[in-house]
């Protein structure tokens, strides 16, 4: 596992090549960014009626957007921290630290259902029922197939995003489509909400290009810039090594409330207000 991780939204973790390669294109961004902000103030939010129909070209544009699909060549040979949102029994949560990650497939769930029903947690006909219902068994099945789903950003536990991977167990690939109350209500009653801190090799994701955005709008932010956060979603091709997962922030845990608040440590959600900081007005 890479020594050097790389929170996206820290520019502080950045390695000296990458801040060097952005530092030498610190005019590009700046120019960009107070540009765009222009426009958004002329033109986007301007309802007078004097704004052109088209919207004004950003002459930067081309450069940025160069630069940041040179950063996210760059960042696919990184690693950067990464956060999963789930519901784990105790053995699941035991297994994940034992043997790392594994990806999602009709196999894996039909294991992991079996082994609940095999501990008590659920009925035999309750289990037939989560398995009929995922969505491997529709045309869903090669959009989900193989993959461990992360964010790049951590999200605070009562976001309507996540919430409904925390409050039942199974994940989207059993209990997405599932509206039966009496078994819902069972599924909110196995195991515990629970948030992976995971190494992501971006080699292995499909996200490269969205880091290279990200890294680029801290480093903006870092020299006086403000752009958004550009958070985004991201998934693991291969299964990872139990190295891989730095942390599991359980329930109960100072780290699992504080996520995205005050977890991790000096972590700050840039889009919060960012309303006022565009505009000068509030929200």
């Amino acid at each position: 596992m890479a020594k050097n991780i790389i929170d996206v939204w820290d520019v502080r973790t950045f390695d000296s090549e990458l801040l060097d390669f952005l530092a030498a294109q610190t005019g590009l961004i700046r120019n960009y960014l107070d540009t765009d902000h222009r426009i958004f103030l002329r033109h986007d939010i301007n309802e007078d009626g004097t704004r052109s129909i088209l919207r004004p070209e950003n002459r930067f544009a081309s450069d940025f957007y160069d630069l940041e699909e040179a950063v996210g060549r760059m960042m696919s040979q990184r690693t950067i921290r990464a956060f999963h949102y789930t519901r784990l029994t105790e053995n699941e949560a035991m297994v994940l630290r034992q043997e790392g990650i594994h990806l999602s497939t009709p196999l894996s769930l039909l294991r992991r259902i079996s082994e609940v029903v095999a501990a008590g947690g659920l009925s035999g006909a309750t289990a037939e029922l989560l398995y009929a219902r995922s969505p491997f068994q529709s045309d869903q099945l090669e959009a989900r197939l193989g993959k461990f789903w992360m964010t790049s950003h951590p999200v605070v536990v009562t976001d309507s995003g996540v919430e409904p991977l925390l409050k039942r167990w199974g994940g989207e690939v059993a209990s997405m489509w599932i509206r039966d109350k009496a078994v819902c209500a069972k599924l909110e009653t196995l195991g515990k909400p629970r948030i992976i801190e995971v190494a992501a090799p971006l080699r292995v994701t499909n996200q490269s290009y969205q880091a290279g955005k990200a890294i680029t709008a801290t480093f903006a932010r870092s020299r006086g810039s403000i752009p958004s956060k550009q958070a985004f979603d991201l998934y693991t091709k291969q299964p990872l090594e139990p190295a891989a997962v730095l942390q599991v922030h359980t329930e109960g845990d100072p780290s699992f409330t504080e996520m995205g608040v005050n977890y991790p440590p000096d972590y700050v959600d840039v889009d919060i207000g960012r309303w006022k900081e565009l505009t000068g007005e509030e929200d």
